[in-house]
């Protein structure tokens, strides 16, 4: 299908001959030259989806530069750099100098009338719901809609629009109808590379923590004062704090804007006890999308990595709705009406167990369905728009149909592992030592649950004088085990249980009366590989051992963390 623009000149332009084969060239001359322009850092890893579709084979010869005016630019340069495109890197002055064949966009500036180009424009987010006065001028018409950004002087900025469902096109002929008849519907190319990924979750969601029963909370926030973190700043750090170590794995998505306006370290700042207490925090750049296709729960807000796992029928519950500031007419909006929400000043695991038992595929079923159209289609209807677009500089469609290309593995920014934790354990009817540890913050005031854990990497000055249990986890210490465990109880005299790594699946056991184990992972036929936490097993004997009526110690210990189940054999030290 070829879009044809109403009322725009299709021959092509004068003052725009390309450089013929030159000798040194191993492939032809390109035909056309396409502008990618970003504003934001959102909007420069959407154009990341739209970059394979314009094929080098085909003669597309691609450029880069940034729309300058945003409050969110910071850092756009860098990241283009980082690409390896720097030598195709435009300031905005030379873009607007040079005449193309195309220019791509994921966000719309009337200032990109500048460009001598024909101006094609997708979303960058899960269609058009945000109202940005400062903007758009408009109290109504959500960024990306409104009339200020997409004319200027009366004529419309954009040759093609591009929407991810018709109900936009309703929208659009509300706040600019002489607009509407450059709209296409193209569907949502990042919703369609997410659900392409599914088939890697249990990759994604291994590099992510989420393994040895496990899973996964995602927390979403977008920017500004109505968003998740504008409203609850301390949410990551409760939520890691508040749940089971060894039950779940808490990463955090923010949405690059943040990261544009307050900086890197800015952010990491922000965030450092909670990343100390565990919390993985997902980079700006990518990342995000994997963390919804390995997502279990998402606590979130109105931004659209809420909506798009919602997509994906993850268990939602929003600790801010944003509808101050969203067009009451947009599925966002509705989405933030009708999702579950979290009482932050609540027992946020319970929250999240009641959540997930109550969680209804049906509830918002109707708002994903009104937000995207032609699912898995958008490969092809973005492409076709925008070969329409070059024929006229003689780029051919190409042949084969484009398919979408699954998300890259998430690299999150994590801080070492916890190293303090609170510990409650008992021994259950069938005979399993049942134990959770939480972990601990700096300078995050909780009542104590049960008695302190600590890893030999703790230091926090009066934590390991009050811990029963102490663990060293990295196994190539100059000291040897047996020598390090018995001076740790010199160290330490409050200590009952020290544990310390051997391998993988094996570690030591000391108690405070002298014995000495060696506990190893049971891997029953055909199992996964079996892996051994010391700080874990040292928690269970310590529980086991002082329960009344527990385990005897040295016997076998079945260890149960939430719904996992982990069976310990013992091995005496020699001679005892």
């Amino acid at each position: 299908m070829e879009f044809r623009l109403p009322g725009l000149a299709r021959a092509r332009r004068s003052g725009r001959p390309l450089p013929g084969r030159d000798r040194w060239d191993t492939w032809e001359a390109p035909r056309a030259r396409v502008l990618c322009v970003a504003r934001t850092l959102t909007s420069a890893t959407r154009l990341l989806d739209v970059l394979p579709l314009l094929r080098r084979e085909d003669g597309i010869e691609t450029y880069y530069t940034v729309n300058p005016g945003s409050a969110f630019a910071e850092g756009l340069d860098a990241y283009f750099a980082s690409l390896g495109v720097g030598d195709r890197l435009l300031s905005w002055d030379e873009a607007t100098r040079r005449p193309f064949d195309l220019a791509v966009a994921c966000t719309v500036n009337n200032s990109m009338r500048q460009l001598d180009a024909p101006l094609v424009v997708l979303p960058h987010g899960a269609g058009y719901n945000r109202l940005v006065t400062e903007t758009t001028g408009d109290a109504t018409a959500p960024a990306g809609l409104s009339r200020r950004e997409l004319t200027w002087r009366g004529k419309v900025v954009p040759a093609a629009i591009g929407v991810s469902h018709s109900e936009q096109l309703g929208r659009l002929a509300g706040s600019c109808p002489e607009a509407v008849e450059r709209a296409a519907v193209v569907g949502d190319i990042c919703l369609d590379r997410i659900r392409r990924s599914l088939p890697l979750r249990d990759r994604y969601r291994a590099l992510l923590g989420a393994v040895d029963g496990r899973r996964l909370v995602v927390l979403h926030s977008t920017w500004s004062s109505h968003s998740l973190l504008g409203t609850h700043p301390e949410l990551p750090l409760e939520l890691v704090t508040s749940l089971p170590a060894d039950e779940y794995a808490v990463a955090a998505v923010l949405h690059p804007n943040v990261w544009a306006r307050h900086s890197r370290r800015g952010v990491l700042e922000r965030l450092e006890r909670a990343m100390d207490a565990g919390l993985l925090v997902i980079p700006p750049e990518e990342g995000w999308r994997a963390a919804v296709v390995a997502g279990d729960w998402v606590v979130g807000d109105h931004g659209s990595t809420s909506l798009y796992s919602a997509a994906l029928d993850r268990t939602v519950l929003l600790a801010a709705t944003g509808l101050d500031e969203l067009d009451a007419a947009s599925p966002t909006a509705a989405f933030a009406r009708r999702a579950p929400r979290l009482d932050v000043t609540g027992d946020l695991y319970a929250q999240l167990l009641r959540a997930e038992a109550e969680h209804d595929p049906e509830l918002l079923a109707p708002v994903v369905e009104s937000q995207w159209e032609a699912p898995d289609k958008s490969t092809v209807l973005t492409q076709d728009l925008l070969y329409g677009l070059l024929a006229d500089a003689g780029v051919g469609a190409p042949a084969a149909t484009p398919e979408p290309e699954p998300v890259p593995d998430p690299r999150p920014l994590a801080h070492r592992a916890p190293t303090a934790f609170d510990v409650t354990g008992r021994v259950g009817a069938e005979g399993a030592v049942e134990v959770r540890r939480y972990p601990l913050a700096p300078r995050h005031d909780v009542e104590p649950r049960g008695f302190y854990a600590v890893t030999d990497e703790e230091t926090h000055p009066l934590w390991p004088q009050s811990a029963d249990v102490l663990a060293r986890t990295l196994m190539d210490a100059a000291t040897p085990p047996t020598v390090w465990a018995e001076e740790a109880f010199w160290r330490l005299p409050g200590l009952s249980v020290v544990g310390a790594a051997l391998d993988t699946d094996r570690c030591l056991v000391r108690v405070r009366d002298g014995r000495v184990w060696e506990a190893l992972a049971d891997r029953p036929w055909g199992a996964a590989r079996a892996r051994l936490d010391p700080v874990l097993v040292a928690c269970a004997v310590h529980v086991a051992a002082s329960t009344a009526g527990g385990t005897e110690l040295g016997a076998p210990l079945v260890i149960r963390t939430g719904r996992y189940l982990c069976r310990v054999s013992f091995r005496m030290a020699p001679g005892e």
